[in-house]
C-alpha cells in the first residue's frame, strides 16, 4: 500500500514537471536542467527508503503473529486426523472393532484347521497298521503280542484325544469373535473322558503268574560272587544271576568285600534282602570272615566264560582278591565257552557243572550267562520271595529319591535317560547304530511328551553341557520349552537330600547312579537309552514297582539316526 501511494505521487510529479516544462522556452530548459537532476536524485532516494521501510514493518509483524498463530493451530487441531489417510477394509462393513477381531479370530482359526488336517492325514496312514486288535482283557493271557497291539490302540486312543482337543480349540476361537467363547465349555460338548485324558496308562504286568523256586542254602556252604565286567549295573545283574546260581546249588550267597567289588552295601539292604526271604541266605564278606573264623580260602574257582580268558578275570583282580586275605585254589572253566558268543543253557546244566561238595566256591562272571534268561530276568526275579524284588535301591535311596519327586517333579513326569559318554563307538558297532544326533533325539523325545502330555523332563546323563543345552533348546510342548531337571548340587536350603548326608552318603557317585535310577523308576513315562545297561535296571525296577507304562520305549525306538560317521 506504502508502495503504491508512494509511486502515485512520484507519477503526479513526473506529470507536474512535464507539464510545466512544455510551457516554458528552449533557453530556460537548459538553466533548468541541473534543478531538474537533483529532483530526480531525491525522488529516488524517498523511493527506496519508503520501500526499506515497508519491509522492515512486515517482518516484524509476521515475527509477532506466525508463533502466536502456531500455538493456537497446535493447542485447537487434532493433527493425526488431519493427516490421516482412510483405507477401506475390503469385504468388512463399517471397519469396525468387531470385524477387526473376527478377521483375526478367522486367520488363526485357517491355521489350526491346516495343522488338524496334516494330523489326521498321519492319524489315518498309522492306523493302517492297527485295523485289528486282538487284546484280551484276561491278564493271565496277555501275550507279548496283545501288549503290543494294546499299545497300538491307546496310542490311536491319544492320538484321537489330541485331535479332539485341538477341534475344541478351533471352535472356541471362533466363538470367542462373537463374545461367547466361554459358554462353549459349559456347553454339553465338552468331554472329560478319563480314558481318554490318561494317555500312557501303567502296564497290566501279570506278576502272580510268575515262575518260582525256593532258595534254601546247607550251613557252612557258600557261594562267593566274582563280578567283573562293566560298572555298576553290570554287577547288579551279576549279582542277581549269582543269587540264582546259589539257589540251584543251595549255598549261602557271599557279596564281593568293598576292597574288591563297588561297595554294595552303600546302595543295597543286605537285611531287606534276607528279610525278603525269610532266611540267612545273603551274608557280606565281613559276615563271611567272621563265619569262617578269618579262613579265608576259595575251594573250587569255577568260571563260567573260558575265552578271552578264564572268568573274565585278569592279574590285577587276582592281586585284589589276595588283599583281603583270601587263598585261591586253581581257576578252572567247567566247559568251553565265549563271551562274545554264549550259549543258551538250562538249569540241568548248570547243577552239572557246578554242583560240588566243597565249602567255599567261588563262580564267576555271570553277567553274560545266558541261563533260563526268560526265568531269570522275569519281573521279580526267579526266587520265592515275599517282596516285589530281592535288588532294589535301599531304602534310604527310595526315600530321598520320593522327596526328590515331591519336590521338583510332580506326579506326571518323563524320565529321561540319555546315555552318551562313550556311547558313540559302542553304538556305532553296533547294527543298527544306536547313537542320535542331539535335533534328532529332541523329534522322538518330543514325539512322547504329545503323548504323555508331561510338564517337565527328569534327565540322567553322562552328556556334556554342550550337549544338554541344545538338548533342552529343542525339547518342547506346543510351542513352550519343556524343562529339562537334573539333580542339583548339595545345598542345605534344601532338604530332599537331608537323609543320604545324615548317613554319610553324599557325594558318592554309585549311591547317586542308584538315586538317578530310583528317581527314573517313579516317573510316569521312561525313555532309556538301548544298549544300556543302566535303562534295563530302571526297566527291571519299574516291572517290579508296577510304575511301567505303556508309553515307555527306548530314545528313538524303531527309527535309524539320521547320520551315522564313517569306522576308524
Amino acid at each position: 500500500l506504502m508502495e503504491r501511494e508512494s509511486s502515485d505521487e512520484d507519477a503526479d510529479q513526473e506529470n507536474l514537471i512535464s507539464q510545466n516544462a512544455r510551457s516554458d522556452d528552449a533557453v530556460k530548459s537548459s538553466n533548468h536542467s541541473h534543478h531538474r537532476s537533483s529532483l530526480h536524485v531525491e525522488r529516488d532516494l524517498r523511493r527506496r527508503f519508503s520501500a526499506a521501510a515497508g519491509g522492515y514493518k512486515k517482518r516484524y509483524f509476521l515475527a509477532i503473529v506466525l508463533p502466536a498463530l502456531i500455538l493456537v493451530l497446535y493447542f485447537t487441531t487434532d493433527l493425526k486426523n488431519v493427516f490421516a489417510m482412510s483405507i477401506p477394509k475390503i469385504g468388512y462393513h463399517g471397519g469396525d472393532a468387531l470385524s477387526d477381531r473376527m478377521r483375526e479370530s478367522e486367520l488363526q482359526a485357517l491355521n489350526l484347521l491346516r495343522q488338524q488336517e496334516a494330523e489326521l492325514f498321519k492319524l489315518w496312514n498309522y492306523t493302517s497298521s492297527a485295523n485289528k486288535l486282538n487284546y484280551s482283557h484276561d491278564p493271565v493271557n496277555v501275550n507279548s503280542s496283545a501288549i503290543h497291539n494294546l499299545d497300538l490302540f491307546l496310542d490311536l486312543k491319544s492320538q484321537v484325544f489330541s485331535q479332539l482337543s485341538l477341534n475344541k480349540r478351533i471352535q472356541t476361537l471362533l466363538l470367542s469373535s462373537h463374545g461367547n467363547g466361554e459358554a462353549f465349555h459349559d456347553s454339553n460338548y465338552s468331554f472329560t473322558d478319563d480314558g481318554l485324558t490318561t494317555r500312557c496308562p501303567t502296564a497290566n504286568r501279570n506278576l502272580l503268574g510268575r515262575r518260582k523256586m525256593e532258595w534254601d542254602p546247607l550251613p557252612n556252604k557258600f557261594l562267593l560272587a566274582i563280578c567283573i565286567s562293566g560298572q555298576m549295573s553290570n554287577h547288579l545283574i551279576c549279582l542277581e544271576k549269582h543269587m540264582f546260581f546259589a539257589a540251584l546249588l543251595k549255598r549261602i550267597l557271599v557279596i564281593p568285600s568293598s576292597k574288591v567289588d563297588y561297595a554294595f552295601h552303600r546302595v543295597l539292604d543286605i537285611d531287606h534282602i534276607n528279610t525278603c526271604l525269610g532266611k540267612k541266605a545273603v551274608v557280606t564278606f565281613e559276615e563271611f570272615s567272621v563265619m569262617q573264623k578269618n579262613h579265608l580260602h576259595i575251594d573250587r574257582f569255577l568260571c563260567y566264560f573260558s575265552s578271552p580268558q578264564p572268568c573274565y578275570m585278569d592279574d590285577e583282580y587276582v592281586k585284589k582278591l589276595k588283599g583281603v586275605g583270601l587263598s585261591l585254589s586253581k581257576v578252572e572253566s567247567v566247559w568251553k565257552e565265549d563271551v562274545k558268543s554264549p550259549r543258551k543253557t538250562k538249569v540241568e546244566d548248570v547243577v552239572s557243572k557246578f554242583s560240588s561238595n566243597e565249602a567255599v566256591v567261588a563262580v564267576g562272571d555271570l553277567f553274560f550267562a545266558q541261563v533260563e534268561e526268560d526265568w531269570v530276568m522275569q519281573p521279580g526275579g526267579p526266587i520265592e520271595h515275599k517282596c516285589k524284588t530281592l535288588i532294589e535301591p535301599s531304602r534310604l535311596i527310595r526315600l530321598t529319591a520320593q522327596r526328590f519327586v515331591q519336590t521338583f517333579l510332580g506326579k506326571d513326569f518323563i524320565a529321561l535317560h540319555f546315555r552318551r559318554h562313550g556311547f558313540l563307538k559302542f553304538c556305532n558297532a553296533k547294527q543298527p547304530s544306536c547313537f542320535y544326533p542331539v535335533p534328532q533325539a529332541a523329534e522322538c523325545i518330543n514325539r512322547v511328551i504329545e503323548r504323555a502330555n508331561a510338564p517337565v523332563i527328569y534327565l540322567s546323563t553322562d552328556a556334556a553341557e554342550s550337549e544338554t543345552g541344545l538338548l533342552q533348546s529343542l525339547v518342547t510342548r506346543y510351542g513352550n520349552t519343556v524343562p529339562l531337571v537334573k539333580r542339583p548340587a548339595r545345598n542345605s536350603a534344601e532338604k530332599w537330600d537331608a537323609l543320604l548326608y545324615r548317613h554319610g552318603l553324599e557325594g558318592d557317585s554309585q549311591v547317586e547312579a542308584m538315586l538317578d535310577k530310583a528317581i527314573c523308576a517313579l516317573s510316569s513315562v521312561f525313555i532309556g537309552s538301548s544298549g544300556s545297561t543302566f535303562t534295563e535296571d530302571i526297566l527291571r525296577l519299574r516291572r517290579v514297582w508296577e510304575s511301567e507304562s505303556v508309553c515307555d520305549e527306548y530314545l528313538c525306538e524303531g527309527r535309524l539316526p539320521n547320520y551315522i560317521a564313517e569306522d576308524e
